[in-house]
């Protein structure tokens, strides 16, 4: 599977980390409305899925209201109404422990801006993900920076990394890096697919222990 071992895994957190599809929907939505628009239709909703909120912003509320998007943000209280709603997908816990006990790196390359250490904190994984990159730091996916910072910080070539995504952005990030890609619940995006977490942490453990590493 990886003839010179595998060093570390980079997650995506929305729709991978996470089922947030409903949230960030629920969030936008209120934005929109304090904003005088009208709600997400279906294409726009895949946008807010996995766009950046600048991406979002610029591509759903019309220029002339830009200026108007930081009041209208604070009018959500994104901790009160988003956060609570976060559920963590079934068997991420253990696989990060399971990772991080068979020697590997963890690292998170999300679009999300300012608010993913929170999450993190909020879900006692903070500990876990060094480094973690967001669209504050490096350039939106699909630019493939967020990725190659964490290989340099890990020193650590493509060949020994995995980035596990669910989105067409993801697919072309990992792509760019010329890192392998593990699509998480995404039947139509190129790469190994896998459909939960504790098949990865089987399939990890058993591949350790036939490499002999």
């Amino acid at each position: 599977m990886f003839p010179n071992g595998l060093g570390g895994l980079i997650f995506d957190c929305d729709g991978v980390m996470f089922d947030t599809r409903a949230c960030n929907i629920g969030y936008y939505n209120q934005v929109l409305e304090v904003l005088g628009m009208p709600p997400l239709t279906k294409e726009q909703e895949d946008v807010a899925h996995y766009s950046s909120v600048t991406g979002f912003y610029e591509a759903i509320v019309p220029k002339e209201k830009h200026y108007l998007i930081p009041a209208a943000q604070k009018k959500v209280n994104y901790i009160k109404t988003v956060l609570p709603l976060m559920t963590p997908e079934k068997g991420l816990y253990e696989l990060l422990e399971a990772a991080v006990g068979l020697g590997m790196k963890l690292a998170v390359f999300t679009n999300r801006s300012d608010t993913m250490e929170m999450v993190l904190e909020q879900h006692d994984m903070d500990d876990f993900f060094h480094p973690v990159m967001t669209a504050a730091k490096v350039e939106c996916k699909p630019h493939p920076e967020g990725a190659l910072e964490i290989m340099k910080a890990w020193d650590e070539p493509a060949e020994r990394v995995v980035f596990i995504g669910d989105s067409i952005v993801d697919e072309e990030a990992a792509k760019r890096a010329g890192i392998p890609f593990w699509a998480y619940k995404s039947a139509t995006l190129r790469g190994v697919h896998i459909d939960d977490f504790a098949q990865v942490k089987q399939t990890l453990i058993e591949w350790i222990k036939q490499s002999g590493l």
